[in-house]
């Protein structure tokens, strides 16, 4: 049988998809093809390498997102998103899509001529950094004759990616939004997420109906897309809520029948 995993965007709170991929196993149920956006996309590609959920978790732990050698120099952005390359080399030993484990599709967003771009062949560290390049902060990723930016823009949630080559679908969504008050939008960048989140939500929940189990756990909404303050919370509301779901006999019976 072929298990699909699709897993979201959504910053920081994508630790809980590390969460949901250890509850997965623990029930027996191993994906074979996943699909990822931003955080979803750097999930998937370590998974799909091979390592398991502690060394994904660990990956996100040691990863320095704001210091200041890798603050942008003349190109369109806070972060030099391309700086984060040696990092990723460390864990993606082998920076090519054919030595994966598992089928991989990341989604990137072409920033010149505006249209979606499915990498899944070729190099790997490159389009899973433009996966994550969140526009405003990450500048853009140069890839052959373009750039890329975040795969949220455009997908930040790709099903559909998967809809034709699985027979199961297991979705994890880690960007829902609540009601804020304007104190809640103290910077920029907040109000950035804010914009961004609320376009990207409506166009994704369009989505859920088309998954076979889904795992959407809204107390992920109060987590900022930047905070790694809570990543061992976000991570156990990730393997909870997974488990959670997994207890219904039915989703099981689905899954591994």
């Amino acid at each position: 049988m072929k298990i699909g995993l699709v897993l979201s965007g959504g910053g920081m709170r994508g630790v809980a998809h590390i969460g949901v991929i250890r509850a997965l196993e623990e029930h027996g149920i191993i994906p074979t093809h996943i699909a990822g956006s931003s955080v979803g996309a750097i999930v998937g590609a370590l998974y799909a390498y091979g390592y398991d959920w502690e060394d994904i978790l660990n990956f996100f732990r040691t990863i320095q997102i704001f210091e200041l050698k890798k603050y942008a120099i003349n190109k369109p952005g806070i972060i030099d998103t391309e700086k984060f390359y040696s990092a990723f080399k460390q864990y993606l030993k082998e920076d090519d899509f054919s030595v994966l484990k598992k089928q991989l599709f990341i989604t990137a967003t072409n920033v010149l001529n505006g249209e979606l771009t499915v990498f899944n062949t070729g190099e790997l560290i490159k389009p899973v950094l433009a996966s994550a390049a969140f526009p405003g902060i990450f500048a853009p990723v140069s890839i052959k004759d373009s750039y890329y930016v975040d795969g949220g823009v455009l997908n930040n949630f790709p099903v559909d990616q998967l809809n034709d080559v699985c027979d199961v679908i297991i979705g994890v969504y880690v960007n829902g939004f609540d009601t804020v008050v304007i104190d809640d939008l103290k910077h920029s960048h907040n109000v950035i997420e804010r914009v961004f989140k609320l376009k990207t939500v409506r166009e994704d929940i369009k989505k859920f109906e088309t998954c076979d189990v889904l795992i959407y756990p809204k107390e992920l909404n109060k987590y900022g897309t930047f905070d790694k303050k809570y990543l061992d919370d976000i991570y156990k509301i990730g393997y909870d809520s997974a488990n959670k779901e997994l207890a219904k006999k039915q989703i099981l019976d689905k899954i591994l029948t």
